[in-house]
Parts: C-alpha cells; sequence; structure tokens
C-alpha cells in the first residue's frame, strides 16, 4: 500500500529538530507539545494549550518564539481587554485631521495568547478572521497580516472561576488543541534542579537558548510536504474515523469535515519530520488526539459518568477497521 523510503535529511528537517531541542533548554518534559508546534507551524495552523495554572504554558510557547527567527507579540487577555486592542484601531490625527491606523499586536508572525478564556466572547471573536483569513478588516478595509503567521493560545481549564469557554466556532479554527498536563516525578525534580542552579525562566537568553530556525526552513518544510503521499486508502480510514465520531453516543457534536482535512495535514507533516515520504495509518493515530479533541463535544450524561473526550477518540481509533 505505501513505499518504505526514507527522505533524505534536509536543512529544513534539521533546523526544525533543532528547533524541538533547543526548546528543551527551558521547558522539561513536554516534547510531545514541542513537536505538535512544529506541525502547527509548517502547517500554518494554530495551537492552543491548556492546563491548570503553572504548568509552563506561557514559558513553552515564550522558548518556542525565542528558538525562532521571527518577530513575537504576547497579549494578556483580560476581562477588560477590548477588540481594537488586539486588532487594532483608527487614530485620529490633529496634525493631518485624518484617520490613521495603528495596527494592534496581531501584525506579527507569533501571538501569544495568553489565558484567552479570561475575556469575553466578543474579544475571543476579533481574532476569527485573523486566524481564518490572515487578515483583519477595520472600517471595512481588509489588512494583510504578516508569513508567517501563527496564534499560539492558552488557556485554564474553563471550570475554573473567571473563565469564558470558546464558542465552537473559534474552537475549531485552531488546528490542534494541546493538553499540558502535570509533570511526572522525574521531570519536577529537573524543574527544581534547574531552578537551583539559576535558572531564570524571565531570561531564556541567559538559559543558553538561541534562533535555530527560520521563516526560509518554514518555505523549505511546506515545499518538501508537498511530496509526502497519502494513500487514497489512508484517506478513507480518516474518513472513517471521522465519521466514527459522529455516530458516538457520548458525543452531542461528532469531528466535521474540517478536522478531516486538519488530521491529514497534521499526520503528513508528522510523517515528514520522521523522516518519511508516505503517511502511515500509525500517523493518524498518533496525531488523532491534539488535532481532534477540541471537535467534539461531549453529551452531559458523558460528562457525568466521566467520560473524556480522549478516551472516545481512543474508542473509535480501537474499533475504526486499520487499512493494511
Amino acid at each position: 500500500m505505501t513505499s518504505t523510503y526514507t527522505t533524505p535529511q534536509s536543512p529544513a528537517r534539521t533546523a526544525l529538530s533543532a528547533l524541538r531541542n533547543e526548546v528543551g533548554k527551558a521547558v522539561v518534559g513536554q516534547d510531545a507539545a514541542v513537536t505538535s508546534l512544529v506541525i502547527a507551524l509548517i502547517c500554518r495552523g494554530h495551537v492552543l494549550l491548556e492546563g491548570v495554572p503553572g504548568t509552563a504554558k506561557t514559558l513553552l510557547v515564550r522558548s518556542f518564539a525565542k528558538a525562532l527567527r521571527i518577530e513575537t507579540k504576547r497579549v494578556q487577555f483580560t476581562p477588560d481587554l477590548m477588540p481594537g486592542d488586539i486588532t487594532g484601531s483608527l487614530i485620529y490625527d490633529s496634525r493631518t485631521t485624518q484617520f490613521t491606523f495603528r495596527e494592534g499586536p496581531v501584525f506579527t508572525n507569533l501571538v501569544l495568547a495568553d489565558e484567552i478564556n479570561r475575556t469575553p466572547p466578543k474579544t475571543q471573536a476579533a481574532l476569527l478572521e485573523a486566524m481564518e483569513e490572515r487578515q483583519v478588516s477595520v472600517d471595512g478595509t481588509p489588512r494583510l497580516l504578516p508569513d508567517p503567521f501563527m496564534v499560539a493560545a492558552t488557556q485554564n481549564p474553563v471550570e475554573y472561576e473567571g473563565t469564558y469557554p470558546l464558542p465552537e466556532a473559534q474552537l475549531d479554527r485552531f488546528l490542534m488543541k494541546i493538553r499540558i498536563d502535570l509533570p511526572a516525578r522525574d521531570a519536577e525534580i529537573e524543574v527544581l534542579n534547574r531552578h537551583a542552579h539559576g535558572f531564570n525562566p524571565q531570561d531564556l537568553e541567559a538559559a543558553g537558548l538561541r534562533p535555530v530556525a527560520g521563516p526560509q526552513d518554514l518555505e523549505g518544510a511546506r515545499r518538501e510536504l508537498s511530496s509526502v503521499s497519502i494513500h487514497p486508502q489512508i484517506m478513507a480510514y480518516i474518513v472513517d474515523v471521522v465519521r466514527a465520531s459522529r455516530l458516538s453516543p457520548s458525543l452531542q457534536i461528532g469531528v466535521s469535515p474540517r478536522g478531516a482535512t486538519a488530521i491529514m495535514r497534521t499526520a503528513r507533516a508528522w510523517a515528514w519530520m520522521s523522516g518519511r515520504d508516505y503517511v502511515s495509518p500509525d500517523d493518524v493515530k498518533a496525531l488523532a488526539f491534539p488535532t481532534l479533541r477540541h471537535r467534539v463535544s461531549l453529551r452531559p450524561e458523558a460528562e457525568l459518568e466521566g467520560v473524556t473526550t480522549d478516551s472516545v477518540i481512543e474508542s473509535i481509533l480501537a474499533t475504526v477497521p486499520v487499512p493494511r
């Protein structure tokens, strides 16, 4: 069904592998999250990171940005943040008696949207056009965002006080949702050891982080990604997985066609990063959780029984026949 050809190491893959290693200088035990960020960047997608306070979500994105030769800006989402604080607004210039556009922090390559679910839906929605169309419209005039452009948003679990759950329409705009769990015991000991030896999360340069990849590496990766083949049987497998989610008795909302294309994109990127020129069923399985978990909605009775979106996805992957 597939070839077994392994692609030769390319400068783009070397640079992006170095990027993953570089972030590890500041963040311990989050290799899967770093890989997901790289995949999203290659796929021109956006990432939502969820975890309880204190699990290094912000540090992870800041370290990721530090290891890239791109411009980055941070927006701290608060209950009083207005849409114009993100996209920009027209400012009256008394010298020229004209309105001029002042760009908001969204006009950058990587936006760190910190604690995105602490701001009301109206302000959350200000990112929708930017994420989907890579432009913002102010006073009816569209303004293009730079390339590359990526939103890396963090949020606390929605049951925490003072949060506003993101609507399904906005969740669907994120290519991946990464869960940042509490670290394992050994990883937490390593965190304490680094702090005991002077690690300062506010001074990433002192930790030795340096830019190791840039826009040219991303362009190279995207060109090479087009050579990664996906067999029709693998595409049919993806469709069977997402269709099974729509029939699950535990879900009131299953995966949309957008979700099917998303998992195809992320699986191809993972195959490329693994040095292969084809997508395997294991690639689909590996990327199913971060790519699909935020695109489904549990039935209330399932939640009461302790069912989780990940357990439903796991069950679907266990029952849908895998192509041979």
